[in-house]
């Protein structure tokens, strides 16, 4: 199982990359193909001990940045790391891709040299909400489909809920609609069709959850699904709160030495905590609906999210995700062909 990975998009250089690329070589066993400098690549490989069969270089000479536009860039930039990696998957030599680099450009060079599943209508950015206890919570659209129909939200319920019984190992994942309210007839035009659509579709549906609901604290739900304008914005304020709080925490500790002897006590604690809320521990998220696997990480992933994403990445191709994808959506093909 060889992945490819954008070794020159993140915010900080390659050699976090690299580094999280060894890892995953070493832990578990699978192979990457680093995209981008080849000397830079292989001079920063110089100061690891690795299995020279697994990793490979690809030579890339362009790098497309945050602030390039996508569909642009994508184009014009067929040297990119980026483009690169992603034509790896397109050519069947990797199983999927990750980059940490311009959002936008990975969802349009994965749409356009991988092209969506049979009968998929939007792609959506599936994110991990870490909750109070269990697998997190899977959020989807985070950020790739900004306005939305009833059915592609329903797709999108779909390709969650597989997510979640695969990758999650949950049995009987709980489906719910991110709302104002848990009534049936809470939330915009477009939430309240999705909920008379979703009603027919025979799985765990437990209607609207509130925003609350994310974390653990109120309804149990294990997929949510909502338009990428509210999912970004529920994700980017759920990665801002939780660095808050862990940063009140540190200054709290800091003036206090009855509460710096407290926090030695609870080290462990205050560990287990912060890597349950660290995106890194999932590598990042990934754009379902195309074909190959895809994931989008931070521009600030360090070694850990790069293992992660390629651990991932594996485990979707050995669950068969997008089989089990076509498998269902063809399914219920009339049914939400019949909302359109």
């Amino acid at each position: 199982m060889w992945v490819a990975v954008d070794a020159m998009s993140g915010d900080y250089g390659p050699e976090g990359i690299v580094e999280g690329a060894v890892m995953a070589v070493r832990e578990f066993g699978l192979s990457v193909s680093l995209v981008g400098d080849e000397q830079e690549l292989l001079d920063i490989l110089l100061k690891f001990d690795y299995d020279t069969e697994k990793i490979r270089v690809i030579h890339s000479t362009e790098i497309i940045g945050m602030n390039d536009s996508p569909s642009i860039a994508v184009r014009a930039m067929e040297d990119s790391s980026v483009v690169k990696a992603v034509r790896l998957v397109a050519d069947k030599e990797c199983i999927g891709v990750f980059s940490p680099g311009n959002t936008g450009a990975t969802m349009a060079a994965a749409l356009l040299h991988l092209g969506r599943l049979p009968g998929v209508l939007r792609p959506p950015i599936a994110a991990h909400i870490p909750r109070e206890e269990g697998p997190p919570v899977l959020l989807l659209d985070a950020g790739a489909n900004v306005d939305c129909k009833p059915e592609y939200l329903a797709q999108f319920a779909l390709m969650g809920e597989i997510y979640a019984r695969e990758l999650f190992g949950i049995q009987n994942p709980k489906v719910g609609i991110l709302s104002n309210g848990e009534e049936d007839k809470k939330g915009n035009t477009v939430s309240i069709k999705t909920f008379d659509l979703l009603k027919k579709i025979p799985f765990n549906f437990v209607g609207n959850v509130e925003g609350r609901d994310l974390y653990g604290g109120g309804r149990e739900v294990d997929v949510v699904v909502c338009d990428g304008f509210i999912g970004n914005i529920v994700l980017k304020a759920t990665e801002g709160l939780a660095k808050s709080i862990f940063n009140v925490l540190k200054n709290s500790i800091r003036h206090s030495s009855l509460a710096k002897t407290g926090a030695l006590l609870l080290k462990s604690t205050f560990t287990a905590a912060k890597k349950r809320l660290d995106y890194a521990e999932y590598g990042g998220a990934l754009l379902l609906g195309v074909e190959g696997i895809c994931m989008i990480g931070h521009g600030s992933s360090n070694a850990l999210a790069v293992k992660n994403a390629v651990r991932v990445i594996a485990e979707c191709a050995k669950h068969g995700i997008n089989d089990r994808i076509r498998t269902r959506l063809s399914e219920y093909k009339t049914l939400l062909s019949d909302s359109v």
